[in-house]
This record gives structure tokens, C-alpha cells and sequence, in this order.
């Protein structure tokens, strides 16, 4: 259903990167640049690019690349930056992380973890928001112009696009996250930052109440031209070009480890972004078996792919708060390519949802919804039993998120085929978690110990568009 570059056309590597189109269909392609400062498609919809590259004949020579080298190869499909500038801002972005392999993979009890927390704020949004930070200054820098970002954030989004832009020239950032919801080391990693242009929002609701204020500023397009708004959100492609780098990394490493020819991801997700990596990494040409997607009690995901209705339920409050999320933003991506690429089939589910609060597809094959797609729903006793029995069994500690994904990568792992999971965060991220399971905290790290008594900076909100815009308005004057 996607529209794929000919490997022919890619062998020279210096074909002219794909424009960018919304899943609404109203807006004439853009570059790339331009759409990472547009961030929400100004038709309501989200961007995509126009083309899928196959690189199939390109993954033997690109298995034994850093994941820096891996990072350009990939991007440079998709952007429109001269390639010794991508190189030094992938330099920039990943020179930050502790580890010299940025993600890598290891092999725990029957599966494989890969660990994508090893950047400043110990979050797998790192990966992708270290690049956008640096990103987003390169092209203000050309451009001219400045930026106020506005994001909203179930815990790690806030924090590590924060770290991405504190204290850089030309650009605010705006976040609000769940008043009351997010845990209390995601709250501090960001509320303690002193940079000037740096601004926390607490907002009286949840995250979807949050996500629905985020949407509401960037539709009022005389606003956001006004005051110039960008998204860190993954409504923001970049994010998600930037994520499909390690599935190939990861996938490589796990096909080094086992002498096997293809894999499968288990990957624990709330707002479908970062298993659309996957997706796209997918029908690039790797070898993927099945996308194992993995959801707390908040599970419209997983019941979406079991059985093909995408209908709103409660959102719960969990162990696991980066995925307390219903509504998930980029799942209109992956639908824009279930109907076919039809943006008028699109829109209509898109209103039907808007209205009903559900829609339904039909199944692709008699695998079921999507035979590239595994899903299910993981609850609190058995995310902390899982913990708890990894570092029993493998001294190996899980945090919750990553929890949830091991145990549907062991549910679905199947003879022959490694199943990689990927680990979203630190542990020590989520210390009341680790003590809920082993009855002590044994989840330390330094960037988080040092955050307890620390000054912070935060304001509270009702659930309003208005009272957020008049709050950036009073901030940019």
C-alpha cells in the first residue's frame, strides 16, 4: 500500500529526497524543512512522505555501520540538508548519549533488549528529540526566523524535548503535561530546568485533555502563524525518521547475535508513534516478522488489532503513565495507508470518530486486522511480575513500560525468528514501580538522584485552549 522507491533508483545516493503530503490531502507537497517547522499539516492532518524508499539491496552494506553512519544513510532518503550537515547534526545529537553505541542490544533470558534510555534524560524520546533540538536551530539559523514549540507530554516527551532546546537562540518551548499524572521524576526532569526559554504547563485533566488543547492552538492557523508554533510532539515527522533509525540498528545487531535473516519487535506504545517506525522501517525492506504491539490497560491499540474497532474507553490511571493514553495521535498515519492512500476515505473515519467515538476496518487477510501486526494488553500484575521475575532469573532490571513489552515479546516469540524488545526508559525513572515489585528501590542513577530538592518552575491550567494561548501570548510580548 506504500508507495516505494525502486532500489535502482536509490543505489546512486544522491537521489532527490520525496516530498511531503498531508493525510487530509489539502495541502500542496512541501520539503522537508518545511515540514518540520509545520509540524500538524495545516489541513488538520498529518505529513507523510510522498514516497517509501525500498533499500532491500542496501542492507548488507549498511549491517556493519555505527549508528551515526546508519542515521545518515536512512535520514538522507528523506531530508533535504546537504549531507556533510546532517552529518555533523547527527554528531551533535548523538555525541550526548552514554553509551558509544547509542542503542545497543542485549540478549536477556530468551530475548533481546534494545536499550534506547542511554541519553540525557534516560528516555527512548531522546533519541529523536536530541536530533530535532539541533534541528530545529539549524534551519532557524538558515531561515532567520524564530520558533515557540508546544508540546504535550504524557511524562518523557516534556523532559527530553526540553533537554533538546534549553537554552537555545531563537526558541521557546511550551509543555504541558497531565496535572497530577505523569510520575514524580518525569515531573522533575522537567519543572527543575532554569533556562528562560523553557515554560511547564500543568494542565487539569489527562493527557488526551492535553493533546486536544495542543490541537486546538496549531488549527487556529492565525494563531500559530502569529506566534510562529512548532511541535516536538511525534505529530512531527522528524521524530518518527529519527526513531526508524534504530529498528534497523537493532534489527542488525539481534541478526549478528543469532546468525538469523529476520526479526520481530515487541514494543510498548500508547501513541502509536513509535511502533509507525517500525512500520516504515518494515516496508523499507527490513526483515521484520511481526510488530508485536504492547499496551497497558489503556489497550484501544491492542483491541484495534485484534479485532478492527477503534473505539474510546476510560483512561486509567497506571504503572506504566507514559501510555495512559486513548486517543493516539499518529494512528492516522497508519490508517491513511489501510485506506489506501485515499485522504477523502480517510477524512470520513477520521469525522466518524470525531463523532461516535469509534470506527471500524475491515481485516487485510485471514491473519486478521493486519498480518504484520501482533497486539495485546498488559495489566499491572503481570507488568510488575515480569519485572520482578527478570531480575530474579537475569539480574536484569525493567522498567515498567519496557515490562509491558517484554512480557508480549515472550507471549508471541516465536522458534527461529529473535525478538527484540525495545526498553523506553530507565528504571530508575519509575522508582514506586520498581519498589511495588521487588519491595525496595534498587533503581538508581545519578542524573535522577541529583533532581530531589531542586528548585521548580511550573504553572497550572485549566483544560483550555484559550487559557493556554493567552498564556504563550503574556510569554512571547
Amino acid at each position: 500500500m506504500l508507495t516505494k522507491l525502486k532500489p535502482e533508483s536509490v543505489k546512486a545516493g544522491n537521489i532527490r529526497p520525496t516530498n511531503y503530503i498531508s493525510t487530509r490531502g489539502s495541502i500542496d507537497p512541501i520539503g522537508f524543512s518545511d515540514a518540520v517547522l509545520m509540524g500538524l499539516a495545516s489541513d488538520g492532518g498529518l505529513l507523510l512522505p510522498e514516497q517509501i524508499p525500498d533499500v532491500s539491496d542496501k542492507l548488507a552494506d549498511w549491517r556493519g555501520l555505527s549508528y551515526v553512519e546508519l542515521a545518515e544513510e536512512v535520514m538522507s532518503l528523506y531530508v533535504d540538508l546537504p549531507r556533510p550537515d546532517l552529518k555533523k547534526l547527527l554528531e551533535q545529537s548523538y555525541g550526548t548519549f552514554s553509551h558509544n553505541e547509542v542503542t545497543p542490544v542485549v540478549s536477556v533470558g530468551g530475548i533481546h533488549v534494545a536499550e534506547l534510555f542511554h541519553g540525557p534524560t534516560l528516555s527512548f524520546k531522546d533519541i529523536a528529540l536530541q536530533f530535532l533540538g539541533n534541528l530545529f536551530e539549524y534551519i532557524l539559523a538558515e531561515t532567520g526566523g524564530s520558533l515557540n514549540i508546544v508540546g504535550a507530554t504524557s511524562g518523557d516527551t516534556g523532559s527530553a524535548a526540553i533537554y533538546g532546546v534549553k537554552g537555545r537562540d531563537r526558541i521557546r518551548i511550551f509543555i504541558m503535561h497531565p496535572h497530577g499524572r505523569t510520575s514524580r521524576i518525569q515531573e522533575l526532569q522537567m519543572t527543575t530546568v532554569p533556562d528562560e526559554n523553557v515554560f511547564n504547563i500543568s494542565v487539569e485533566g489527562d493527557f488526551d485533555d492535553c493533546q486536544n488543547v495542543l490541537k486546538g492552538m496549531f488549527n487556529d492557523l492565525e494563531f500559530k502563524e502569529e506566534f510562529s508554533l512548532g511541535s516536538i510532539n511525534s505529530i512531527n515527522w522528524a521524530r518518527l525518521l529519527a526513531q526508524i533509525v534504530y529498528y534497523f540498528y537493532a534489527a542488525f545487531r539481534a541478526m549478528d547475535i543469532t546468525g538469523k535473516t529476520r526479526v520481530s519487535f515487541s514494543v510498548p506504545t500508547g501513541n502509536f508513534g513509535d511502533i509507525f517506525a517500525g512500520y516504515i522501517a518494515s516496508n523499507m525492506g527490513l526483515p521484520i516478522k511481526k510488530l508485536v504491539l504492547a499496551t497497558n490497560e489503556n489497550d484501544i491499540l491492542s483491541r484495534f488489532f485484534n479485532t478492527g474497532v477503534y473505539s474510546l474507553g476510560d483512561v486509567h490511571a497506571t504503572i506504566s503513565p507514559s501510555m495512559d493514553i486513548q486517543v493516539a495521535s499518529n494512528f492516522e498515519r497508519y490508517l491513511y495507508y489501510r485506506c489506501d492512500k485515499d485522504a477523502r476515505k480517510l477524512s470520513a473515519l477520521m469525522d466518524e470518530f470525531s463523532k461516535l467515538g469509534r470506527m471500524e476496518v475491515e481485516s487485510l487477510s485471514d491473519e486478521g486486522v493486519d498480518g504484520l501486526f501482533d497486539a495485546t494488553a498488559v495489566d499491572a500484575e503481570s507488568t510488575l511480575k515480569t519485572i520482578r521475575e527478570y531480575h530474579e532469573k537475569y539480574d536484569y532490571l525493567l522498567d515498567p513500560h519496557t515490562a509491558v513489552g517484554v512480557f508480549a515479546g515472550d507471549k508471541f516469540v516465536e522458534k527461529d525468528v529473535p525478538m527484540i524488545c525495545l526498553a523506553t526508559a530507565h528504571p530508575a525513572k519509575f522508582s514506586q514501580a520498581i519498589i511495588d515489585a521487588l519491595g525496595e528501590n534498587v533503581a538508581h542513577h545519578p542524573a535522577i538522584d541529583s533532581l530531589e530538592g531542586m528548585p521548580t518552575r511550573c504553572s497550572t491550567l485549566p483544560v483550555s485552549v484559550d487559557a493556554v494561548k493567552s498564556y504563550i501570548k503574556g510569554k512571547c510580548i
